[in-house]
């Protein structure tokens, strides 16, 4: 038995590493330039531009001061250094997928195959890329790598979320962002995959949380994934039904549309907020609908990038 499980693992494995190729391979054709390359080049020092050098880094700003050419030197022009965030907590494995397939995910799903996809595209500059992975507790770490090992690790530790039988029942998701925050220090590309939605409900730390990772003069990303026909949209038949918190437990017997309008209300009041603290902190913020076509989303965002390279 423990020999099967093992190869359902490896199997569950290798369908991701493929998915994941699959949807970078889309991209990738017709786009010549990566869009992430360049990110992590740190400004050191002007110098004066010799006549037949790229004129690609001339500081124009500069020479309008002075009417002299002088170019600016970077240092870690090729070295990306990248970190994934994952939520895993119980309300990312909504709503229940028999098996995850890149045309019915869930929203833990779509964080897996999302995550796979950038690190294939990382992997192929031989760039860095850590892993952390919360819910109740801070789960899982892995500090920024470029090997085939270390790749292929992640790979692992990403095919076996997807299939977790029991996740966590709570989060506390600003307490853990504030750990991974401590945990980078030196200026790195974040991407972050939640719901946004935690056990405690003190929506003020978690926007501290959330400018906590901006430290260190990181790039923050924010894919915020929701099921948006159930979540947001509260669309159920209007019978008799019993909801049930699935990270609290709490649970309420009623008619769907005797709440529908508050329940809306209230979460478009919440999501307005967060969209607004994300443009203060100069997050970049992705609004996720898990239901819709993954490739399409994700290649969005990465084309959207890729014209501010």
């Amino acid at each position: 038995m423990k020999l099967q499980s093992e190869l359902n693992k490896a199997v569950l494995f290798q369908n991701l590493e493929l998915l994941a190729n699959q949807v970078v391979e889309g991209f990738i054709s017709g786009i010549h330039k990566s869009p992430f390359h360049g990110f992590s080049a740190e400004f050191a020092e002007h110098k004066i531009y010799n006549v037949g050098e790229s004129t690609k880094h001339i500081d124009w700003k500069l020479f309008a001061k002075t009417d002299k050419l002088y170019t600016k030197k970077y240092e870690e022009e090729t070295n990306l250094r990248c970190h994934m965030i994952l939520d895993s907590s119980a309300s990312m494995y909504y709503p229940a997928v028999k098996q995850m397939h890149v045309a019915d995910l869930n929203k833990i799903g779509f964080g897996v195959l999302a995550i796979a996809a950038l690190m294939n595209i990382l992997k192929r500059q031989r760039d860095a890329v850590g892993l952390s992975v919360y819910s109740d507790n801070y789960d899982f770490y892995a500090p920024e790598k470029g090997s085939e090992r270390h790749h292929q690790m992640l790979l692992a530790k990403l095919s076996e979320l997807s299939i977790a039988k029991k996740p966590a029942k709570q989060t506390d998701t600003y307490a853990y962002l504030h750990l991974i925050a401590e945990k980078i220090k030196r200026r790195s590309l974040i991407f972050l995959f939640t719901d946004m939605f935690q056990t405690t409900t003190d929506d003020q730390k978690l926007f501290d949380a959330l400018r906590h990772l901006k430290h260190n003069k990181h790039e923050v990303v924010l894919f915020h994934l929701l099921d948006k026909r159930k979540e947001f949209y509260f669309d159920f038949e209007n019978t008799p039904k019993r909801f049930v918190d699935v990270e609290s437990g709490a649970h309420i017997d009623l008619y769907a549309d005797t709440i529908k309008e508050a329940y809306q209300e209230s979460l478009s009041s919440y999501f307005e907020a967060l969209k607004l603290k994300c443009m203060q902190y100069k997050i970049n913020y992705v609004d996720v609908d898990v239901r819709s076509d993954f490739s399409k989303i994700l290649n969005a965002y990465l084309v959207e990038r890729h014209k501010f390279i």
